[in-house]
């Protein structure tokens, strides 16, 4: 694909779902088995947001990762969070230079189109306030100067679900900030057996071949944004955000960036299909991925084994569908 020229063709849609699909087959010559959790991946890259990769040790949540940031011509960062980082260690620090006699800011890591944050969970809470400015506004302020970093950037985090010693659990104000939190699970038989055999880890994740630059993905981010979306679906969406506010169990429902957000998704998972339209379906199969970990359940609930991902499902079994015409089922 030419980069040359601005990515304004007729054909934008094709040759989105081409590109799509070309880094989910890419990446899961590494990654067996888990090609909706993949493809949750990209939708999260296209729609310029941020994913949260949370399971149990040793399921393939960093190779994913780094799978991700290998199928593109951009530039990469990893960052092991531990007790002792510090917010300096991932945004960067302003020195002096004596020769010059003058201030200088040296970028950190985080000044990257594809950031990874390994363990997120293990940093201080004051080391993890330090993403909330750059993963939401894209820039970094430091001495009373912004920087913004380079676009796209995406932040991926990982973190384990059930060794909580010695962690820190996240916010919600920075869970909020992802766009998705997605789980890989353990792989099926054949794919394990694959693992054992040999296999599936012939393949690094760094000896994958380059799918995209970073300039290509821009301009597929921006062909994601033309995707139509009809009025009876907007009004769909936004029920099935505000659903979550009035339910029982919900002490605290998604927000109106998780609307936008859920939004977002939409869009890229119609062009990923070949669509330049959304559809209903679109919001059913998104919806659990990006709203439930922005909920925030009564004591009584979770202490009932309810979660955010069962709220989901009880609001779009609940909330009517539109049809065409504009009926609603």
């Amino acid at each position: 694909m030419s980069v040359s020229q601005p990515f304004q063709r007729d054909d934008a849609v094709a040759l989105f779902a081409q590109c799509f699909h070309a880094l989910g087959d890419n990446i899961e010559r590494v990654v067996k088995g888990k090609r909706d959790t993949v493809e949750l991946a990209l939708v999260c890259l296209f729609a310029e947001g941020h994913l949260l990769i949370e399971d149990v040790p040793g399921t393939g949540k960093t190779t994913l990762a780094r799978c991700l940031a290998s199928c593109l011509e951009a530039n990469f960062a990893r960052v092991q969070f531990t007790p002792d980082l510090l917010p300096s260690d991932i945004t960067g620090v302003t020195i002096y230079r004596q020769n010059t006699g003058s201030f200088e800011f040296l970028p950190g890591p985080v000044f990257a189109n594809i950031v990874l944050g390994d363990e997120i969970n293990r940093a201080s809470p004051k080391t993890q306030s330090a993403m909330l400015e750059v993963m939401e506004e894209r820039r970094v302020t430091a001495d009373g100067k912004t920087h913004p970093v380079p676009r796209p950037f995406m932040v991926l985090a990982t973190q384990n679900s059930v060794d909580m010693g010695g962690t820190y659990p996240l916010p919600e104000a920075q869970l909020d900030r992802f766009l998705m939190r997605v789980t890989i699970g353990y792989p099926d038989h054949a794919s394990e057996v694959a693992v054992l055999t040999g296999s599936a880890s012939s393949v690094a994740p760094e000896s994958l071949p380059t799918i995209a630059t970073a300039q290509q993905i821009s301009q597929f981010i921006q062909a994601a944004t033309r995707v139509r979306v009809a009025e009876p679906l907007y009004d769909y969406l936004v029920r099935v955000v505000a659903a979550t506010r009035s339910l029982p169990d919900v002490r605290l429902g998604a927000s109106p960036r998780g609307s936008v957000a859920l939004l977002r998704a939409v869009r890229v998972r119609a062009a990923s299909q070949g669509r330049a339209y959304a559809l209903p379906e679109d919001v059913k199969a998104l919806a659990g991925h990006v709203l439930a970990h922005r909920l925030i359940l009564t004591p009584e609930a979770e202490l009932s084994g309810r979660t955010g991902a069962d709220v989901i499902a009880e609001v779009l079994a609940t909330v009517p569908v539109p049809q065409a015409g504009g009926a609603r089922v």
